[in-house]
């Protein structure tokens, strides 16, 4: 590949302010954009200490891409819109995804703000996903070229003053595309391993985490399919629907987490029994912020799920709830993480899990 990339030149140089990690995906998104003809700035966000490498590896990438980077210390909003919100669900016994939160009220939050104060028309993220705006007028997100990087689970919440405005340029692109660039402009980040943990527990430890932040998950014993006592667990923070290894129980028989109940005891059941045909949810949103419609949809009930074939009934207007039911049962969806709907593509909305059935 040749110095250029050749993609389209905008006949005037819009402002675009561009979230960064440090990252392949997040600097190749500034090369894209350089080449489009924006007048980029990026921006990195320091969320918590655990995120001090990365804003001077962000630092390092935008030296080399020759662009100004600005540093957003967001510690105390990431603390209580994320962390401690996080703790404490999985301390109920519930699975949350932290980037489902952090995306609206923090990350997006934060780059719009900054983006208003240096007076970009545009953000941009290393996103893979796409935005279009539809016949209706409303901009969706819509999945990306490559089905195997599809993050629109975790932006579905962005509401639409974001969505407007937000520029995804990986959405048009696969990862050993995305790599080739890079090393092609001889980024240093072009060979780093993608980051598999979440972001602010590095080492992956939840259960020590929560604990040095002073949560106190809840406790209480193993219950079997047929209601058998299997013993106390070590506490409801170290488990999650459908789990089978780490139970430390010898039940003669492969058994999985079926629930987590209200009282802190995990109901287990035999292979076959995490599967569920209906779930409720809550906290419902739409690009449009309109209700979801009644209907057949596409659904995902985990970020690396496949969707599948459900229906959707909506609660009493604007209640944020509605069931979800499926024709084929699917495994162990959790509550606290999302069911995100799709139809030809595009998302609809989504909400959190509050039940299975």
């Amino acid at each position: 590949m040749d110095g250029s990339l050749g993609f389209n030149t905008f006949e005037k140089q819009d402002k675009i302010l561009v979230g960064m990690s440090g990252g392949v995906d997040s600097s190749v998104t500034v090369r894209i954009l350089q080449e489009q003809g924006f007048a980029v700035q990026g921006a990195v966000i320091r969320f918590s200490e655990a995120h001090d490498a990365a804003v001077q590896q962000a630092k390092a990438a935008a030296d080399s891409l020759g662009i100004v980077l600005h540093t957003i210390d967001a510690s105390e909003l990431f603390t209580s819109e994320v962390i401690r919100p996080f703790c404490a669900s999985y301390c109920s016994g519930r699975t949350p995804n932290p980037c489902i939160l952090c995306n609206p009220l923090v990350k997006f939050r934060l780059l719009a703000e900054k983006a208003d104060e240096l007076d970009c028309r545009f953000i941009a993220t290393g996103h893979y996903a796409r935005i279009e705006q539809c016949p209706d007028g409303v901009y969706r997100l819509c999945c990306p070229e490559s089905a195997a990087r599809d993050q629109t689970y975790m932006l579905y919440r962005l509401p639409q003053k974001i969505l407007q405005r937000l520029v995804l340029p990986l959405g048009e692109f696969e990862k050993d595309d995305v790599r080739e660039i890079a090393r092609d402009i001889g980024l240093s980040c072009a060979e780093a391993p993608d980051s598999m943990e979440i972001c602010f527990i590095p080492d992956g430890d939840y259960s020590a985490y929560i604990h040095k932040q002073g949560f106190q998950p809840a406790q209480g014993r193993f219950i079997g399919p047929n209601g058998e006592d299997f013993g106390p667990h070590a506490g409801v923070d170290h488990y999650t629907i459908g789990q089978r290894k780490g139970l430390g129980i010898a039940a003669g028989r492969p058994l999985f987490v079926k629930e987590i109940l209200p009282n802190g005891d995990v109901r287990l059941a035999e292979s076959g029994g995490e599967y569920s045909s209906r779930m409720t949810l809550s906290g419902i949103v739409t690009p449009d912020g309109r209700p979801l419609p009644d209907g057949e949809y596409r659904v995902k009930v985990r970020s690396a799920a496949q969707a599948v074939r459900c229906r959707f009934v909506g609660g009493a207007a604007d209640s944020g709830r509605g069931v979800v039911t499926f024709p084929d049962p699917v495994r162990a969806p959790a509550p606290g993480q999302s069911a995100v709907f799709y139809r030809g593509g595009f998302v609809f909305g989504g909400g959190f899990i509050e039940t299975t059935e």
